[in-house]
């Protein structure tokens, strides 16, 4: 009940008025039976933007953060993620990626939307990561189609680290199933699953013209952080009078 208060009455039309999204392509999500949406994730804005502007439920597969944040804010943070159907997922640990790849599972086994971003993580710089091939586990394994989608506009709208978006122009583009049906029987093996991980990326980029990177988020991220922190402390200090 939650999730359509959101979509039709608070959230939908705000958002379809503040950022006025161009649709391209919604013609390629199907209107029934279980399928993947896999997407870039640029922003914290993705995660209501796509939902608002599809016809279907969508569930996202959401990391377990959300659900646990300290005080007030933590606390409106995980009712919202909970009220609106999306599932927390824990990313530490070795069994992370089965636990996610379980729930995804599920949502798709009920015949419905799952929607998930294969780089694991937002960018941090606009740039398009590889993918994790947990995406193409569940695809094989559910026997379902994969639609490709790429957000664009939203990391200037709202970039890692700005609260509340500014008003930029945004485009949501999907793009045709991709149908990997040849590949049943085989999601046990590590090839398949890289080649049908990567054929998703590639069709992404396709869409979002995004500059990619053969190289996972999470650690560029921390790369990033720690080249910044390097050329911070080698700085020379000015005297003090």
């Amino acid at each position: 009940m939650f999730y359509h208060l959101l979509k039709y009455v608070l959230l939908g039309p705000l958002l379809r008025l503040v950022f006025r999204p161009r649709i391209e392509g919604l013609e390629h999500v199907p209107s029934s039976g279980a399928a993947i949406v896999a997407g870039n994730h640029l922003s914290f804005s993705d995660h209501f933007l796509m939902p608002a502007i599809l016809k279907r439920r969508i569930t996202f597969l959401a990391k377990a953060e959300y659900f646990t944040g300290p005080g007030i804010k933590g606390r409106l943070t995980a009712f919202f993620f909970r009220s609106a159907g999306q599932i927390p997922v824990d990313r530490s640990g070795k069994d992370a990626g089965q636990a996610a790849i379980r729930e995804g599972l599920g949502v798709l086994g009920k015949g419905e939307l799952l929607g998930i971003y294969p780089e694991g993580t937002r960018s941090h710089d606009g740039r398009l990561y590889k993918g994790k091939v947990g995406v193409a586990v569940m695809a094989l394994k559910a026997g379902v189609p994969v639609i490709p989608c790429a957000m664009i506009g939203t990391f200037e709208a709202q970039p890692p680290g700005k609260v509340l978006p500014r008003i930029h122009p945004v485009v949501i583009r999907f793009g045709r199933p991709l149908d990997f049906s040849r590949y049943a029987g085989l999601e046990d093996e590590k090839a398949i699953l890289r080649a049908v991980t990567d054929e998703i990326m590639y069709t992404i980029l396709s869409l979002s013209e995004q500059e990619y990177v053969d190289q996972y988020a999470a650690v560029a991220k921390v790369e990033d952080a720690e080249r910044k922190a390097a050329q911070k402390r080698r700085l020379p200090r000015m005297p003090l009078n």
